[in-house]
This record gives C-alpha cells, structure tokens and sequence, in this order.
C-alpha cells in the first residue's frame, strides 16, 4: 500500500482509506466483524480510517474506537460534524456552539484525545464560515485537532474558506473529501483544480458510486431505499448510468480488470486525489477491493473512460449530493 502526503501536512497516509460508514446498523451490525474488518485493513496497510459522528447515530465512532485499541498511534484518524445529532436544532451545523460539543462527543466515543482530521461534512447557508473556521482553528491550537478539513463543498465555498482564514488569521482548511467517481465527475470542474490551488489534500469518497460500480446487479432494495431517485432506472440520468456501467464493464474485462477495480484505480488516477475511501461492508468485500491496491490504468483505458462519461460530468446531478440552497428552495430565487 503506497502512501502520500496529505496537504501539505506532513502526515503519510495510504492511497486507500477505509470508510467506516458501513460499520454498524448502517450496515453489518456484528461488532465483532467489524473490528476484524479494521484490522484486515491495518495489517494490509492502510493507516487512514474515516468516520463521522453521523454514521449510525454515533455507533459507527464506537466501533471504530473499539478497534483502534493499542493500534491508535499507528493510524490518522478522521472523522465529521454537521449533520443532526438530535431533535434539537442547534443539535447540528457549522455553529460554534455545536461544534465544541461534537468534537468532544467524538472522542468520547473514539476513545482518543484527538482527531487528526476533524471535517466539516457539509456547508452551512445559516452559519458565517468565520465562526466555523474560528471554532475549529481553536481547536486545532488546543491539540484536540490536528488538521481540519471540507466534505463536499463547492469549489466557491472552498476559495471562500481560504480567504477567511487568511483575512482572519484562522488556521486554513488543509483537505476536501468530494464524491467522485466514474459516473460522478463533476469534481474535475472546478472543485478538484481549487484543492490543487490551494495545496489541499484530498480524500474522495463514492469511488463505486453507491454499488454501481461494484460489478454486481444493484438490489431491489437499492432501488426502493431513501435514496431512490439516484437508482430508478425510469428516472433518464440513471438509465444513462445503466448504458455507461455496460459500456464501463466492457473496458473493464478488455483490461483484464474487474470493474471495482477499474473504478478504484481511475478515481485514484487523478493528480488531485490523495486517498480514495473505500467502504466495504464485510470482510470479503474488503478483500477483494484490497486485491485491486496498485493497479494503474494507462492512457488508452483512460481516454475509453472519457469518451463513455466525458471529464466533469456527473450523469445525474443528484450524485453530487450537494445542491445550493437557493436551487432547492424556489423561494430564494423568486421576488
């Protein structure tokens, strides 16, 4: 497993991390599992684990925490705020206020006492990017932070961040954590060519976009889940993900590759990308994207890949999985 520095930090970490999203009611509810999981993956030599509080209401912290037992100092330790904890509104954001209370929930349950990436795992239209940044700079120079760094925002909100932290002597955002993937390519807009500006590392996530990609037929219960729209093959753009997921498996087999790993190796192709999370479920999906570490497409495979989804598309939009408030509610764009 090669490793790369991570923005300028100095810290090393792997080419792959391993997201533990799956961990837990979210998916494999055998704790014990799960922490031979991690394990599987230390010992093939990833050292980068990436969480959020969010995962399984906190469970998915816990498990990781459980794991980590005697084997912390060896690993860089990731994880997220910002979505809701609870009923409570102020339970959430990018507000001060919340994030002193949930970074100290996340070591609780991390076991640790510090995080060595603490990101902001979404924006906050109701939160001045000041506060935030000023929250997690003092976190930073009080040792509970190492870095901290972005999940998903635009590439406006990213320069917008630098500029504050730069006017007002914050401590600067040192990663993005963007989705990317195959069928998801609107990263190489104009989100990835800002991480590079500015030195960020980044760490992408959605590299099998949510199991298109895994070489296996999506599940009915894909289809009918929270997240339909994004799987509804009545719905265009995912047809047209369907067209491009066959055309993507003939390149695959041409290249005498699985399709997993033809995904792997593209999103780590990219001259931005610093570590690709993966997020297996079970052992034996860890296994078989591990088999797929080192792979490296030439330039033939890639320009097949650009001319089945050309560079800076995303089939369907929704795969962002971030659309600006204005966009979502009519009533910011209307007089």
């Amino acid at each position: 497993m090669q490793r790369r520095i991570l923005g300028g930090t100095g810290i090393s970490v792997s080419e792959y991390a391993l997201g533990a999203m799956m961990l837990g009611a979210w998916g494999n509810t055998d704790h014990d599992e799960c922490v031979r999981l991690v394990h599987r993956a230390l010992d093939a030599g990833i050292n980068f684990v990436d969480t959020a509080d969010v995962y399984a209401a906190g469970e998915s912290e816990e498990i990781v925490g459980k794991a980590l037992k005697g084997r912390r100092d060896d690993v860089v330790l990731a994880t997220k705020f910002f979505n809701s904890m609870g009923p409570d509104a102020n339970h959430g954001g990018n507000s001060r206020r919340w994030i002193v209370r949930a970074v100290e929930d996340s070591l609780r349950r991390l076991g640790t006492d510090h995080i060595d990436l603490y990101q902001v795992h979404r924006p906050d239209p109701t939160t001045d990017i000041d506060e935030t940044l000023s929250a997690l700079s003092d976190l930073v120079r009080a040792g509970k932070v190492r870095a901290y760094g972005t999940s998903t925002f635009p590439a406006e909100q990213i320069v917008e961040a630098h500029w504050a932290a730069e006017r007002r002597g914050h401590v600067r955002p040192r990663t993005e954590q963007p989705p990317y993937s195959m069928l998801a390519r609107g990263a190489e807009n104009a989100v990835l060519p800002t991480a590079q500006r500015y030195g960020m590392g980044v760490l992408t996530w959605g590299p099998l976009s949510a199991g298109w990609l895994s070489g296996r037929a999506l599940s009915a219960s894909s289809r009918a889940g929270m997240e339909s729209g994004k799987f509804d093959l009545s719905v265009p753009e995912n047809a047209r993900k369907a067209e491009a997921v066959a055309a993507l498996s003939e390149v695959a087999a041409d290249a005498g590759l699985s399709l997993p790993h033809l995904a792997t190796a593209f999103v780590r192709s990219h001259p931005a990308v610093t570590s690709v999370i993966i997020g297996p479920r079970t052992l034996d999906q860890l296994d078989g994207l591990l088999e797929g570490a080192g792979t490296t497409l030439t330039a033939d495979i890639l320009d097949r890949i650009d001319a089945i989804v050309p560079p800076g598309t995303d089939l369907n939009r929704a795969d962002s999985y971030y659309l600006p408030p204005a966009i979502e509610d009519a009533s910011l764009r209307r007089r």
